[in-house]
């Protein structure tokens, strides 16, 4: 059994964003991301094989997607992004932590 807090063990220094994976077994793998202000770099987009839904626990963001526009989260709000959906992230909250609670499908589904 393994145990552990979102919220803790955050590096100080952030020069880009953190990502830990958590679990990574039976095609599902599950990551903490952590931002703080940061984004997707312009005219970039994130086309994974893999479905993807994500949750921000702490903080706030902008998602933009590449045929339905942009998607505002705060803590508690989440989305599901299905395979190959462009998207990129267009804005997290300047000098906060925005945690986020990733999980990915790697079949596709």
């Amino acid at each position: 059994m393994r145990t552990g807090s979102l919220l803790t063990s955050i590096p100080s220094e952030l020069h880009e964003e953190s990502v830990s994976t958590l679990v990574d077994r039976g095609g599902a793998r599950i990551e903490r991301i952590v931002s703080r202000g940061h984004a997707s770099p312009p005219d970039f987009w994130y086309d994974q094989d893999g479905a993807e839904w994500v949750m921000v626990v702490q903080g706030r963001a902008r998602v933009e997607f590449a045929d339905h526009g942009v998607v505002e989260l705060g803590p508690g709000d989440w989305l599901d992004i299905a395979a190959h959906e462009r998207h990129r992230v267009a804005w997290t909250q300047p000098g906060i932590d925005t945690i986020w609670l990733a999980v990915h499908n790697e079949d596709g589904a």
